[in-house]
């Protein structure tokens, strides 16, 4: 009976499906997204963002402020070259806000998506996105998962992880629980805060270009020994 009532739906949906052909090439791809969220409602997977891949326009998807991942153009070129041949194989982590999609992980992506000819003339202008899950929307949560992400692979900078850290700080997180939430020990969320803390210490301070060793003439050396005779 089971078995039966699995087929009818599967039937019953392929039908339906037939009729996409009759939509224009935005409304198909309007129509499929909605499919896909119904199918991801009623999934006992809802709970996994890629469970849902959306495609949206490209210009619909924007960097965060405070990615601290970068990669090198012979990386970058790789990236689009691997795209390129193998096509799509990871969405784009993103946050939802109004008529835009901020990046949570895979910024370097939808730049592919949107510089390389190749790609978007293929896609069609559009790149393939997943909605962190409800519970990880707030800013420091993330930042957190922006941070996890980039670890995970290896790659992240410095100066950039120093700013999050004090971020997270200045918004009551706890040293136990950015070292939960970012995979650091105490001794690393101590050097990132006194990186970061040094900056912003001196944020709005003036320093004059006068203050270089070079700056010390000939004469003033004779003046110092002449003092000291």
């Amino acid at each position: 009976m089971e078995s039966s009532l699995k087929h009818k739906i599967v039937e019953s949906a392929k039908t339906v499906f037939w009729n996409l052909n009759d939509l224009s090439f935005e409304d198909k791809i309007n129509a499929i997204n909605e499919i896909k969220l119904a199918l991801h409602a009623a999934s006992p997977m809802v709970n996994e963002p890629v469970d849902c891949v959306l495609w949206v326009k490209n210009e619909e998807v924007i960097a965060n402020d405070y990615n601290p991942n970068s990669v090198a153009p012979p990386e970058m070129k790789l990236l689009e070259t691997s795209i390129t041949e193998d096509g799509y194989t990871q969405p784009i982590v993103t946050y939802p806000n109004n008529d835009i999609r901020e990046v949570v992980d895979g910024f370097h992506r939808s730049r592919v998506g949107k510089e390389s000819d190749v790609v978007r003339e293929r896609v069609f202008g559009y790149v393939p996105v997943v909605t962190i899950k409800p519970s990880q929307e707030d800013k420091s949560d993330r930042m957190a998962a922006t941070i996890r992400h980039n670890r995970a692979r290896g790659k992240h900078r410095v100066d950039s992880m120093s700013e999050i850290v004090l971020e997270l700080k200045r918004r009551n997180w706890s040293d136990a629980k950015i070292a939960k939430n970012l995979g650091m020990d105490a001794d690393e969320i101590l050097r990132l805060s006194q990186i970061g803390g040094l900056v912003d210490m001196f944020a709005d301070k003036e320093f004059s270009e006068a203050w270089q060793a070079d700056s010390i003439n000939e004469t003033d050396n004779l003046n110092v020994e002449e003092e000291a005779a």
